[in-house]
């Protein structure tokens, strides 16, 4: 089986409102994103939770066209400074 052929969960530009989290859990589940976009929505008006949901989303789900996610991202630069800063030393 070719990388190709494997589903990835992204966040996608194509549909996007906001940060494409939607869109892109949508996408690789197989339903429409409004379906999500008003789970989060009522999860927002009963609690709050659907914009921590949301948020969590973003910041863990890789973009379109990337292979790392927000935090990864964050992580990888926290410790090429930590390596850099031990080779300096």
């Amino acid at each position: 089986m070719s990388e190709s052929n494997v589903k990835q969960l992204r966040r996608t530009r194509k549909g996007r409102i906001v940060g494409g989290v939607c869109s892109g859990i949508g996408e690789y589940v197989g339903i429409d994103a409004n379906i999500i976009r008003i789970g989060l929505a009522v999860a927002t008006l009963f609690g709050g939770i659907g914009v921590g949901l949301y948020a969590i989303g973003w910041l863990l789900i890789p973009e379109d066209g990337r292979t790392e996610s927000i935090v990864q991202d964050l992580i990888g630069k926290q410790q090429a400074k930590k390596n850099d800063d031990v080779w300096q030393q």
